[in-house]
């Protein structure tokens, strides 16, 4: 293993420095002194002190910051000098402990990348306050509807293919999906919806809103949600004509994704989207706190909001998946090839996936376009947020080769504060580091 140069030992000295300040906020955020129930499968209980908690946060995220040290040192040997200042990592450090105060936010996890190759990778506060768990970089969260763009790369991946036509139509008897999900006589313009009209929210109807067909009858499967909605819900609008933000339509979106392949669709996506970008533990999440996988948060709810009490096995393609931040930073790279790393679509294939839909609003400086918001018609940034019961989160992939994500295991209500607030953060700690570029 190559030995550390100066300027990492030292980068380590600070960051125990800095970790210790940030395992005292997150006693603080855990509360006073109490009994607590030790490991799960143990009858131990441990009183905690102040002194015996800094030691054990310190010691689980020290090791976690000398393992990302190590594994970025091959980056600075190739000159890639992206070590943070003691003054520029306490300085993120304060942006990210005001946003959890405003909006009382109990885990908070950040990556972001340059040109390929991270630059930043921290997890704050708690994963779990029943158990004392801190945050880690590891830790899983849901991330609502940044799985939109997941599956927006995936159907693009299926259209390179030639499994796929963006024109191809979803229902009937030319459809896609054919009889399996909705059957004769049919409601007017159901038949007339492409996989392009649900990539770009311009279905004509099933938008997001008190008649989201994604948030009722949770013990449906896909199968009788999805028949129900097309024949009891009618389309507004011819497809292509109006946009309207729809959970319902990237939902169906999966199961194009299942019929064309013929693989269940997280399978099809694990192998095919994320195994290509080294990412092996992003799942579909499951719906009750007894049934999470290991190192995922814990969710909070706020104004009587209960982050169990709704079906996000269901929701898969369209805001299922738990990932770290690193995961969604890694996916970010590869879609078109940061830093020179392996991308999964061609450039053309790339323009398609960012080109505004016709139908959004003409005078709006950011833009819907298949799976993504852009700005500059797709030749500036991309985005999407996500926002559930318990969940905020944000992945961005810049113009200038930064790629971030922020995960949190809180909601706010109205929640679209706090929705921008956690965009405008990420943006001002990516531009409080000069050689960022951001």
């Amino acid at each position: 293993m190559e030995s550390f140069d100066r300027d990492s030992i030292r980068e380590v000295r600070r960051s125990k420095k800095n970790l210790l300040r940030e395992a005292e906020n997150s006693w603080k955020a855990f509360g006073s002194y109490e009994k607590i129930a030790g490991p799960k499968g143990t009858n131990m209980t441990w009183k905690w002190t102040r002194r015996g908690m800094l030691r054990n946060a310190l010691g689980v995220t020290a090791g976690v910051a000398a393992s990302n040290l190590l594994a970025t040192k091959g980056l600075l040997a190739q000159g890639q000098s992206d070590a943070l200042t003691g003054r520029e990592r306490g300085e993120l450090g304060r942006m990210v402990a005001e946003f959890k105060r405003k909006f009382s936010v109990p885990g908070f996890s950040v990556a972001i990348s340059k040109n390929g190759q991270f630059v930043y990778d921290r997890a704050f506060g708690a994963a779990d306050r029943k158990d004392a768990a801190l945050t880690q970089e590891s830790s899983l969260f849901r991330i609502a509807s940044v799985s939109k763009p997941i599956t927006s790369v995936t159907v693009f991946h299926l259209v390179e293919q030639g499994k796929l036509n963006l024109n191809d139509k979803v229902f009937g008897p030319s459809g896609i999906l054919g009889p399996k999900f909705a059957k004769a006589p049919f409601k007017p313009y159901v038949t007339d919806v492409t996989v392009d009209n649900l990539l770009t929210h311009t279905s004509g109807g099933w938008p997001n809103d008190n008649t989201d067909p994604m948030f009722q009858h949770d013990g449906w499967d896909h199968q009788k949600l999805i028949s129900w909605a097309v024949e009891t819900l009618p389309l507004t609008y011819p497809p292509g004509q109006h946009w309207a933000y729809s959970n319902f339509g990237y939902c169906v979106l999966g199961r194009v994704i299942e019929q064309v392949t013929g693989q269940p669709y997280d399978s099809y996506v694990k192998a095919n989207i994320l195994a290509p970008c080294g990412v092996n533990d992003m799942n579909i999440a499951k719906n009750k706190e007894g049934q999470a996988y290991p190192n995922e948060v814990t969710y909070y709810g706020q104004y009587s909001e209960n982050p169990y009490d709704m079906n996000v096995t269901r929701m898969d393609s369209h805001g299922g998946w738990i990932a770290t931040a690193s995961d969604l930073v890694q996916f970010l790279d590869h879609i078109a090839g940061f830093g020179g790393q392996t991308p999964l679509l061609k450039p053309e294939t790339v323009r398609q996936m960012v080109t505004p839909a016709a139908a959004y609003p003409a005078n709006s400086p950011a833009k819907y376009a298949r799976g993504w918001m852009v700005r500059n018609d797709g030749k500036g940034n991309w985005w999407h947020g996500g926002s559930l019961p318990g969940t905020t989160t944000i992945m961005v992939r810049t113009a200038s080769g930064l790629c971030w994500a922020a995960l949190t295991n809180t909601r706010t209500e109205p929640h679209d504060e706090m929705d921008s607030a956690l965009d405008h953060l990420i943006w001002q700690m990516a531009r409080s580091v000069p050689e960022w570029g951001a």
